[in-house]
């Protein structure tokens, strides 16, 4: 029985010691950002709300029929991090956690602007990503995931424990944002709109709500930047990682924006191509046009054609196609090698978020393994698995051949997604 009852001890002391082992490693590398007792590191912005801490436990209270939304925000910022807290709602209404967020002098106010993970009592939409003082309703568009699927976001909403506390989780890895509730997946996303800034407990302007916060705990992961193939040297600006192909059509401005100017008699497409391929990465080009036909390239090999490159575009046309997915064919050792057309379009989308008269738009790429992402002025316009994918190649920029076309590109710019965000992007 000694024996029996020591094994069973020694037992029971290597599980509790292996818990301990893999619960203090999965917290590995995360800080405190509330220390339990007082509001240090933290700054009020925004509207009329009362913050304070109350059993180990940040408390938010709406003031009622006073306006403006406002936020605890965090002095320090983020740029990449995993964020995990707990909350529980007191009292009914709707909040958030801002990340990556700023905020702005907008009358006798500081006015809050960013990501916003939403909160809501039952778990209806908690997760979701919300643009508060941005991209919020605009063009009558709410959420920024618009492509998450109904039956996930169903799992995690049934997995809320109304009135009791609740485990939210951020995610941010360059492109990549995710968001879980209670270990659910809620949203994968991939934005640029912002790559770092401050985190924000929201209370909602409104009639009533109160939220309790704690367990506050970021991991900190440095910040992912832009690489761009415009920099300015001694002289003006020049590319760099890029060559021109028909040099003779493009020139950059004093101000750094590149000039592109085709002739319909010329029957080679005018491009800019990358020096080196990429794989997984996300890709912006801003641009306004006067007539001809355009394309971010991504993806794509060169080859013996007139047009040279072979592989995806994100089609810029001045109309409800910018932001496709057009696959282009290709000419190799005297042989064609079919494209396969339009992959994906959504012209009404476009048409509603697409800056018209001469305007500037930025449209973005992100591809990330089989998916392919597009959004036009920061709006999600596709988010596709193609299977059929190539899976590296060159960037580029095009004046298509055979028409008259002038292009004007404020930036180009890359951000590669390294085998260590991978990791973490890969996160279920």
């Amino acid at each position: 029985m000694r024996t029996c009852f020591a094994l069973t001890i020694t037992t029971w002391l290597c599980a509790t010691i292996a818990v301990t082992a893999t619960a203090k490693e999965s917290e590995d590398g995360f800080v405190s950002l509330f220390n339990g007792k007082d509001l240090s590191g933290w700054v009020k912005r925004g509207g009329s709300a009362k913050y304070r801490v109350e059993d180990g436990a940040i408390v938010g209270e709406c003031v009622p029929d006073t306006p403006g939304n406002t936020f605890l925000c965090s002095e320090k910022e983020f740029g990449d991090f995993v964020l995990k807290l707990r909350y529980k709602f007191l009292e009914s209404g709707n909040s958030g956690v801002q990340f990556r967020s700023a905020s702005r002098e907008e009358g006798d106010r500081q006015r809050v602007f960013g990501y916003q993970a939403e909160m809501r009592p039952g778990g209806d939409m908690t997760g979701r990503i919300y643009d508060e003082g941005r991209r919020g309703h605009k063009h009558g568009i709410i959420w920024l995931d618009a492509f998450t699927p109904q039956d996930r976001l169903d799992v995690a909403q049934e997995s809320c424990r109304e009135g009791e506390w609740n485990e939210l989780q951020i995610q941010c890895v360059g492109p990549s944002i995710k968001t879980w509730l209670n270990g659910n997946l809620v949203v994968d996303l991939f934005d640029s709109f912002s790559m770092k800034g401050f985190i924000g407990l929201q209370i909602h302007s409104g009639k009533s709500g109160s939220v309790a916060w704690k367990d506050i705990r970021i991991k900190d992961l440095g910040e992912s930047r832009w690489q761009s193939f415009f920099v300015k040297n001694d002289g003006g600006y020049e590319l760099d990682g890029a060559r021109f192909v028909l040099p003779e059509e493009w020139s950059f401005t004093e101000d750094g924006i590149l000039h592109g100017v085709h002739s319909k008699s010329q029957g080679k497409d005018g491009l800019v191509i990358s020096d080196d391929n990429y794989d997984n990465f996300i890709a912006r080009v801003t641009y306004r046009m006067h007539g001809g036909n355009s394309a971010l390239y991504f993806r794509a090999e060169e080859t013996s054609a007139p047009w040279v490159l072979r592989g995806f575009q994100n089609e810029i046309a001045n109309n409800g196609k910018d932001s496709a997915l057009w696959h282009t064919a290709g000419i190799i050792e005297g042989k064609t090698i079919p494209g396969r057309g339009w992959i994906v379009t959504n012209d009404e989308l476009v048409e509603r978020v697409r800056n018209k008269d001469d305007q500037w738009n930025t449209t973005c790429t992100a591809a990330y393994g089989d998916r392919l992402v597009q959004t036009l002025n920061g709006f999600c316009t596709s988010d596709i698995i193609d299977e059929e994918c190539e899976k590296t190649g060159k960037l580029g920029l095009q004046m298509h051949g055979g028409t008259d076309c002038e292009m004007f590109f404020k930036d180009f710019e890359v951000m590669p997604i390294t085998n260590e965000m991978a990791k973490l992007i890969e996160r279920e």
